[in-house]
């Protein structure tokens, strides 16, 4: 009963506390522990068997003792306090304002653990989100409700692209309100930093919510963070009818605390180390992105993992492509070159893009476009890998205008400044630069009729050669 203390315990296994088993206790449920000089320690039940409990502290375990501590089982999950105030505020990944403000004026608690959206009542996504990044708007387009994550690398710029997209993006079709979640798991204080000083001078702050678990904050904390920070995306979107972008980094950072907690409770590990149902856990999170009937709202969500050692079939960014509609990849040679941002052409892939594009969302030409432009990109690869074995000097007249062709299209479609916001007309308008470069008998993806009107031409009728 809430109100009872327990006395003693049966271990203590670093951040987990073993009680004996009592009634009316639930999973996911709140338990606190008072060690022998009254400190209280918050902790949410993990495991329930039939002869003991397993409790997860927030905070570390110094001071707990066998004989002489109580615990206390509150009977309710961790809740987020929601209301008007929570935009512009910054908590920590337990929801506690850590901003310096009072605490939220609200009697409206939301269970963190959220609850699956029906799928009956789900609305396909349609709507054209710009971001105003080419490589992103032109061929890699975001759609409000989708789940698209950025896999990045250490040292790779992904902390300044998700900082221009949150100030860039916008919704063309529409009049709702936007609004930014953004969740930081196990960053570096610096990282935390630089997002803050990027709201604050591009005068978004105002319509953020911040949520961060730095890494010195316990793991356990960075397992509750997305979960409280997607429970105000789901107020936010809901019931104040807000278009919210929800923005989380580092899902690795996440995976890694998930292992830690795994292993601290002797579970059988799965691929590298973490647990088998890394999958489903995932699965909990990014399903909560999208739009539900009769709701002008709408999640639409950019997580951020980095791949451990660059390698895209890591257990981590290999599950959550299966879950997501896609994937933007940045590329660690493009970087080194001084391309910003380094997004991969190939790699990069938006499974809902065909359907928030074309007349009437973006221009009619956009589907075309973008498929003629991955279909001369891909073929400069080959032509670079054939160049690196034979010589440049070796390659035909027609391969020797594809390369032109790859250098042009990396140094002025995918690259752009970190403070420069293209429109979609802009970005289109560009790839067809990209492709006058190349001689019209090879746009063989693009209907003539939007070749005769949108190829750049000279004087003469011939496509534009700079």
């Amino acid at each position: 009963m809430r109100g009872l203390e327990y006395h003693g315990i049966l271990r203590a296994d670093g951040p987990i506390v073993i009680a004996a088993h009592r009634e009316n206790v639930g999973f996911s449920e709140l338990a606190r522990v008072r060690d022998r000089t009254g400190e209280l320690r918050l902790g949410r039940i993990v495991d329930i068997s039939e002869q003991a409990i397993a409790v997860q502290l927030f905070s570390e375990n110094t001071g707990i003792s066998i004989d002489e501590s109580w615990i206390e089982y509150l009977e309710k999950p961790l809740t987020f306090r929601v209301g008007d105030g929570i935009v512009g505020r910054i908590f920590n990944g337990l929801g506690d304002p850590i901003d310096g403000y009072p605490p939220i004026m609200s009697s409206d608690l939301r269970d963190i653990n959220g609850r699956p959206i029906n799928p009956s009542a789900r609305v396909y996504p349609r709507d054209f989100i710009q971001t105003g990044i080419s490589a992103i708007d032109g061929m890699n387009t975001l759609i409000r409700g989708q789940k698209l994550p950025i896999f990045s690398g250490n040292g790779l710029p992904h902390n300044r692209l998700a900082a221009q997209i949150v100030r860039q993006a916008k919704v063309l079709s529409g009049e709702s309100q936007f609004a930014i979640v953004f969740a930081g798991m196990g960053i570096k204080y610096d990282v935390a930093r630089f997002f803050i000083d990027s709201f604050e001078k591009s005068g978004v702050l105002s319509r953020v919510v911040m949520f961060l678990s730095l890494a010195d904050s316990p793991s356990i904390e960075r397992l509750v963070t997305p979960r409280t920070a997607l429970t105000a995306a789901e107020y936010l979107a809901y019931e104040k009818n807000m278009h919210v972008l929800v923005v989380m980094t580092d899902m690795t950072n996440y995976c890694e605390a998930l292992r830690e907690v795994s292993a601290a409770r002797n579970e059988v590990p799965s691929r590298k180390g973490y647990p088998g149902y890394l999958y489903s856990d995932l699965a909990s999170l990014y399903e909560r992105a999208g739009k539900i009937e009769n709701c002008e709202g709408s999640i639409t969500q950019l997580p951020i993992l980095s791949m451990p050692n660059d390698d895209i079939s890591h257990p981590i960014p290999d599950l959550t492509g299966y879950i997501t509609e896609g994937q933007i990849v940045l590329e660690r040679d493009l970087s080194q070159r001084g391309i910003y941002p380094p997004i991969a052409g190939l790699p990069s892939l938006s499974r809902l893009m065909k359907d928030g594009i074309g007349e009437g969302m973006t221009r009619e030409d956009h589907r075309d476009l973008a498929a003629q432009l991955f279909s001369a990109y891909a073929y400069v690869r080959s032509v670079r890998d054939l160049a690196a074995i034979i010589g440049e000097e070796e390659l035909s007249d027609r391969d020797k205008i594809y390369l032109n062709f790859g250098d042009r299209f990396e140094r002025e479609f995918l690259a752009q400044g970190e403070f420069e916001n293209r429109s979609i007309e802009q970005t289109l308008d560009l790839g067809w630069k990209m492709l006058s470069i190349l001689p019209e008998a090879e746009l063989v993806r693009i209907p003539p009729k939007l070749i005769e009107k949108y190829l750049p031409r000279t004087g003469n009728g011939d496509p534009a050669k700079e």
